[in-house]
């Protein structure tokens, strides 16, 4: 099968269009044929060897944590879906490869397709409705009544949990720039702070939560808009050391997380809120929530460009500017 792999860490020059041999089908797997994959900072994380510490994989690797497609094959054990079924998935954090012809995934990691979606708005899902699904609804407990800043509202996590937030009844600010307020506006955001324009810290206070995906300083400045007892998840970082026991890690790296993280955390102990670094998982039970969710028109998915599967790098590049408006998604068949 065609697949883009990585055969060495660094930008660009590292991927490669190339043939690979089918995955393996365990008994618990579905081999799905893709259809369509979604494209995210994650992936150039990983390409350009950022998580080499926190995910040690082995080159050369398929690439690709969003996946829609039909079932192929199924193993001996599955039991939830059978050959033609349509499906979508973030593939476990072990076993990626979507950047391919075909993937295999464990039947848990895995839902039916949400119906009313092509299957590049339904790969567009997975990676993002997962990350806002666990930090808010999860991990925070978000209710009606709270309030919520969500930072870059008019990406790919921002756009989804924007409206997941005002699903629960919460009232929700969000950052964005000025080309892109009345987007946040028309998925339910109740204030916009323009951030070419104001400084999210001077408007804002009295959170209950906020969801950070930008770098040190605006994780800094949003302790500054949070209520006592309020909560600070980030999903760009520092891992943390409940992170480090959740992956299992070793004592070395254990202690090097809690480095990274001293100082967000001490500073959040200071203003009497709590810090803690998401890394969202494979879940197809949390899947099929989100799934009811778009079916019933709650949630809608909010994609900026289709590549074609051969123009993978030119994707890979333009997420990389960090002007894409929501997801960005390859068309594999």
């Amino acid at each position: 099968m065609k697949a883009f792999v990585v055969e060495r860490y660094g930008k660009n020059d590292g991927i490669r269009f190339v043939e690979m041999p089918e995955p393996e089908l365990r008994d618990a797997d579905v081999l799905v044929r893709v259809h369509a994959a979604g494209v995210n900072v994650l992936d150039s994380k990983i390409r350009d060897g950022e998580f080499k510490l926190i995910l040690p994989y082995r080159l050369p690797l398929i690439l690709g944590n969003d996946v829609a497609g039909v079932v192929v094959r199924v193993g001996s054990n599955v039991r939830r879906f059978k050959l033609g079924d349509e499906v979508y998935a973030r593939p476990h954090k072990d076993r990626i490869g979507a950047f391919a012809e075909f993937i295999s995934m464990n039947e848990d990691d895995v839902a039916l397709k949400p119906k009313e979606l092509t299957m590049e708005e339904a790969a567009s899902i997975p990676l993002v409705g997962l990350t806002a699904w666990q930090a808010l609804i999860e991990r925070a407990n978000l209710k009606k009544g709270q309030k919520i800043l969500i930072h870059a509202g008019s990406g790919g996590v921002g756009t989804f949990a924007i409206q997941l937030a005002k699903h629960v009844g919460a009232t929700v600010a969000t950052t964005t720039s000025t080309a892109n307020i009345d987007l946040v506006k028309s998925l339910g955001a109740d204030v916009v702070v323009d951030y070419t324009k104001e400084d999210f810290e001077k408007v804002l206070r009295d959170c209950d939560l906020v969801l950070n995906s930008l770098g040190k300083d605006t994780l800094k400045k949003s302790l500054r808009v949070l209520k006592p007892g309020g909560k600070l998840i980030s999903i760009s970082g520092p891992p943390d050391p409940d992170f480090a026991k959740d992956l299992g890690s070793g004592w070395m790296l254990r202690q090097v997380m809690r480095l990274l993280s001293y100082s967000i955390r001490r500073k959040a102990k200071r203003h009497r809120v709590s810090y803690s670094f998401l890394f969202m998982r494979a879940n197809g039970d949390q899947l099929r929530e989100i799934t009811s969710l778009i079916d019933s028109g709650i949630i809608r998915p909010i994609v900026d460009r289709v590549f074609s599967f051969e123009s993978m790098k030119e994707a890979l590049a333009y997420v990389d500017t960090g002007r894409a408006k929501g997801k960005v998604v390859v068309k594999v068949r």
